[in-house]
C-alpha cells in the first residue's frame, strides 16, 4: 500500500513514461528493420539492372555475330562449285595450248575432240555434284522445265511428247534455271 497519497499519482506518469519509451524503442527498431530491408532491397535491384545489363550485351553481341557469319556464309557460298570449275579451267586451258602444238592437223583434230569429250564429261560431273542436271528429253512436254518453240504433226511419236531439242534446258536441284527449247508432236 501507498505510504502518501501522491505516490501512487507519481507512479503513473512513470508508467505512462515508460510505455512511451518502450513504443519509441520498437518505432525506432522497426525503422531500423525497414532501412536494412530497403538496403538489401536496393542492392538486389541494382545487381539485377547489372545483370541484364551484362545479358542484354551478350545478347547483342551474339546477335551481331550470328549476322556477320550469315554474312560470310552467303558471301562464299559458291566456294565449293567455284573449286569443283578450276579443274575444267585447267582442261579447257591445256586444250588450247595442245591446239597450238606443231602435230598432223587430222591427229589434233582427234585429240582435240576428244580432249572436249573429256572436259565436256568433267563439267557435267561437276555440276551434277551441285545439283545442276540436265532437263530430260525422255518424257512428255513439261511446261514448268520445257519451252514449246514448235509443234509438228508426227506419226511416229505420239502427241505431247518431245520430238528434238534446240537448246538443253538445266534445273538446280528441282527449280529449272533455264527452259530447254523443244519442237512438240501435235
Amino acid at each position: 500500500m501507498p505510504q502518501h497519497p501522491n505516490e501512487e499519482l507519481q507512479k503513473e506518469p512513470l508508467a505512462e513514461e515508460v510505455i512511451k519509451d518502450i513504443h519509441a524503442a520498437e518505432a525506432e527498431a522497426e525503422a531500423v528493420a525497414v532501412e536494412n530491408e530497403f538496403d538489401l532491397l536496393q542492392d538486389e535491384l541494382l545487381a539485377l539492372k547489372d545483370k541484364y545489363a551484362r545479358v542484354h550485351a551478350d545478347f547483342d553481341n551474339i546477335k551481331k555475330r550470328l549476322e556477320r557469319e550469315k554474312y560470310t556464309a552467303v558471301e562464299y557460298s559458291n566456294e565449293k562449285f567455284a573449286k569443283d570449275m578450276i579443274p575444267v579451267m585447267d582442261s579447257l586451258q591445256m586444250a588450247i595450248v595442245s591446239a597450238s602444238a606443231d602435230a598432223p592437223a587430222t591427229e589434233l583434230l582427234a585429240k582435240l575432240k576428244e580432249g572436249m569429250e573429256l572436259t565436256l564429261k568433267q563439267l557435267t560431273t561437276s555440276l551434277e555434284k551441285h545439283g545442276v542436271t540436265m532437263v530430260s528429253y525422255d518424257e512428255a512436254f513439261d511446261p514448268n522445265i520445257h519451252n514449246a518453240i514448235q509443234s509438228v504433226d508426227s506419226d511416229t511419236v505420239e502427241s505431247g511428247q518431245i520430238v528434238q531439242t534446240f537448246q538443253t534446258g538445266y534445273k538446280y536441284k528441282e527449280r529449272p534455271l533455264r527452259e530447254a527449247m523443244v519442237v512438240v508432236a501435235n
